[in-house]
């Protein structure tokens, strides 16, 4: 089981860090992703981090935000700085279905999800 947390409401320019923590199994041997999905829109990819680390980030997320993994807390982040209105969604995370890798950060290559944590950022 995968749970997010972290989420909250934040001024703009304000700062969160998302975490996602696994029970059950070790997330040492998978890709993570996390995505967002804002009130009728589809859900997208954010920021994926493979098993060996490596990093891909959304364009409006990159210089921004930062994904990172702590393999001995079994958990993988994500700092968000100088959010924005347009951050605005739920946030999820999700392991990869090729396991420590990712290829595009899309949501049809993540098969395991967690509950989302809500990320409202407004004035």
């Amino acid at each position: 089981q995968l749970q997010a947390s972290g989420g909250g409401l934040v001024q703009p320019g304000g700062s969160l860090r998302l975490s996602c923590v696994a029970s059950g199994f070790s997330l040492e041997v998978y890709a993570i992703g996390w995505f967002r999905q804002a009130p009728g829109k589809e859900r997208e990819g954010v920021s994926c981090i493979s098993k060996s680390a490596g990093a891909y980030y959304k364009d409006s997320a990159k210089g921004r935000f930062t994904i990172s993994r702590d393999d001995a807390k079994n958990t993988v982040y994500l700092q968000m700085n100088s959010l924005k209105p347009g951050d605005t969604a739920v946030y999820y995370c999700a392991t990869s279905r090729y396991g420590g890798h990712y290829y595009t950060c899309g949501s049809d290559e993540f098969d395991t999800w967690g509950q989302g944590t809500q990320v409202t950022v407004s004035s």
